[in-house]
């Protein structure tokens, strides 16, 4: 990018040739940038995702999880925000003059939250399937790092799959009793 700067100062007209094709070059290698810097901070994103699950999970489990617990997870996941909106709204109301801090942080956490929701009800939110016996071995091999979440196999993971999952469960449960 330096270099081409200093070429761009070389060029006498603006208009000229030389100085439109290293314009050119310029946008191109700019918007490499920013769609590198827009995967990686997908990956980051759902790195912390997965690190939070990992953490919930009790380390010497070996058995994938049931749906039902499965959901139980998702349902904390999505309520990880109370204790700061709670906090928020605490400070925000001790003074008049402090209805507004931390209004931007807290419209953040809304929207996100609402995102999530919204996402785990209908298509799905991206995540790995603690149901499977494979993902979920490949959760806890998983080094923790950004950059190897994209060697993971992530699924859509919504609230309509698991009551799916938990059907046969159920059906089976009742085949023992009978």
């Amino acid at each position: 990018m330096a270099n081409l700067r200093k070429e761009l100062e070389k060029c006498k007209h603006p208009n000229s040739r030389k100085t439109k094709a290293l314009g050119k070059k310029a946008r191109r290698q700019n918007n490499k940038h920013k769609t590198r810097m827009g995967h990686a901070i997908k990956s980051n994103i759902m790195g912390e995702k997965l690190s939070w699950f990992l953490g919930q999970i009790d380390e010497g489990r070996t058995t994938p999880l049931t749906p039902q617990e499965f959901e139980d997870l998702i349902a904390l996941y999505l309520k990880r925000f109370d204790e700061e909106l709670e906090q928020i709204a605490l400070k925000q109301s001790i003074g008049k003059h402090r209805a507004n801090q931390h209004a931007a942080r807290q419209d953040v956490i809304k929207i996100t939250l609402e995102r999530e929701r919204n996402e785990y009800q209908s298509g799905g939110m991206e995540m790995l399937n603690l149901c499977d016996p494979l993902k979920f071995k490949m959760l806890f091999d998983w080094d923790g790092s950004a950059l190897s979440v994209q060697h993971l196999k992530l699924d859509l993971v919504s609230f309509n799959m698991l009551q799916r999952l938990k059907e046969p469960q159920a059906t089976g449960q009742q085949m023992e009793t009978a």
